[in-house]
């Protein structure tokens, strides 16, 4: 399990860019980008190197941000890779909340999965690595 960024923005014209900016100003080195949008805010969730300090800066800074444990899961970077993730945790009942993904060099790519129940976080990540899935940590991003 890693830490991901999740950070509420106004729907307003440049809040990303200043939101992108404060991070980077921070030092902070942003992996992954997603965006959910409603007519009143959006929220935008970021994998990043140092989701904790990250989250304290942008605290200090009037923004609403919080971290959340998240699943990154390596697969291999082809049609059906997601869906055979996928597959392993819809074999074992376990919902999934949200996911995104992103792709690294070569034949892998990261999917991002917030597991609906966080008590069933490690049986998940247990069942995916036993099904051949690489877990990452963060470090690993």
């Amino acid at each position: 399990m890693i830490d991901q960024l999740t950070v509420f923005l106004e729907n307003s014209e440049g809040r990303l860019a200043k939101l992108c900016r404060d991070i980077a100003a921070a030092g902070i080195d942003m992996k992954a980008l997603t965006i959910a949008d409603t007519p009143e805010y959006g929220v935008v969730r970021i994998v990043c190197d140092d989701a904790l300090r990250a989250r304290d800066y942008l605290d200090e800074k009037g923004y609403r941000a919080m971290v959340t444990k998240v699943a990154a899961i390596e697969v291999p970077n082809r049609p059906g890779g997601l869906a055979e993730l996928l597959g392993v945790l819809d074999d074992l009942d376990i919902p999934v909340e949200y996911g995104y993904c992103f792709s690294t060099s070569g034949d892998r790519a990261v999917d991002i999965l917030k597991i609906r129940v966080p008590a069933e976080a490690s049986k998940a990540v247990f069942k995916l690595e036993e099904a051949g899935f690489r877990v990452l940590t963060q470090a690993e991003l």
